[in-house]
């Protein structure tokens, strides 16, 4: 059986005040990488009375990253959780943050609860608004038992996981300026926060939650129209045809992120009568007979 570490600092009941976990006694996974936010996450799950398993994904991308694991797996236990090493072995070039990324994530358990903070939200939805990624990205990543410190500064967290007095494992990618979202973080979101005269971090994770709420809304409008009915999507309001055909198109097609607008234009062409048919990513084809749309798969 395992003990929980008897004494959290403090600062610990102040955080978790903030955070969203599952209720006491939950099972949850944590993904712990041994950097300060994803140790405030391990410590707070703990706190908040959930059976915690902290995960560990080693990329074999440094010299020493099997020690990592050791050192997670050494934290885990003083704070009073499972520990499970996982391999997500990733080889060097192009695209490697994505590649990592995705390796990372398809090892770890499908619940997995992320250390993500109001900086990474803050630096999600500047990613997103370069990527034009529209309301969807804007609303960044949801509050919950997914990202359940998502209310916390990264100053916080560096604080909770120095208090604890457990060795913080550093990852030098984080500060590598090849990577856009290293950039955001060091150059474009002080210089935000300069001209703004204020914390634009906490401004834009206010903007989330309310975008949130008129997503949630206009997701709930989409569904009353019938996709598959092209002259229904070719009558309704445009912006709710675009989220309807999104949120169709995404899930037939098993895409990690929703199709790009000038894709959704393409298919609203086809529901309009534009034209008769059209190529979509992910290998698809979508047309129109009868008034209906078909969607087709290369392949299958």
């Amino acid at each position: 059986m395992r003990v929980p570490r008897p004494l959290l600092p403090p600062l610990a009941a102040e955080l978790l005040a903030r955070c969203r976990f599952p209720p006491r006694g939950t099972a949850i996974s944590c993904a712990v990488s041994g950097g300060p936010d994803s140790l405030a996450l391990l410590s707070l799950a703990v706190a908040s009375g959930c059976d915690v398993t902290a995960f560990h994904v080693d990329h074999g991308l440094r010299p020493g990253s099997r020690d990592e694991a050791r050192i997670v797996a050494a934290q885990a236990a003083e704070l009073g959780a499972a520990f499970v090493a996982r391999s997500a072995r990733c080889s060097p070039g192009p695209n490697l943050e994505a590649r990592a990324r995705a390796a990372r994530f398809g090892a770890l358990p499908g619940d997995v609860a992320t250390g993500h903070t109001a900086d990474d939200q803050a630096e999600t939805i500047v990613l997103n608004l370069l990527r034009g990624s529209g309301i969807d990205g804007l609303c960044g990543m949801t509050p919950g038992p997914r990202h359940p410190i998502l209310g916390l500064r990264r100053a916080e967290t560096e604080r909770l996981a120095t208090s604890l007095g457990l060795p913080i494992v550093r990852d030098p990618t984080n500060a590598a300026p090849e990577h856009r979202r290293n950039r955001i973080r060091a150059e474009v979101l002080p210089l935000l926060c300069e001209i703004a005269q204020r914390d634009i971090v906490g401004v834009l994770a206010r903007q989330a939650g309310l975008l949130a709420g008129e997503r949630a809304l206009l997701d709930h409008l989409a569904t009353q129209i019938d996709v598959s009915s092209a002259p229904a999507l070719a009558q309704a309001d445009p912006a709710l045809a675009r989220r309807a055909l999104r949120r169709y198109l995404r899930d037939e097609l098993e895409l990690e992120h929703p199709l790009e607008l000038a894709a959704i234009e393409r298919a609203l062409s086809v529901a309009r009568g534009e034209v008769a048919a059209c190529e979509l990513p992910g290998g698809a084809r979508l047309s129109r007979s009868h008034g209906r749309l078909r969607l087709e798969r290369y392949g299958r």
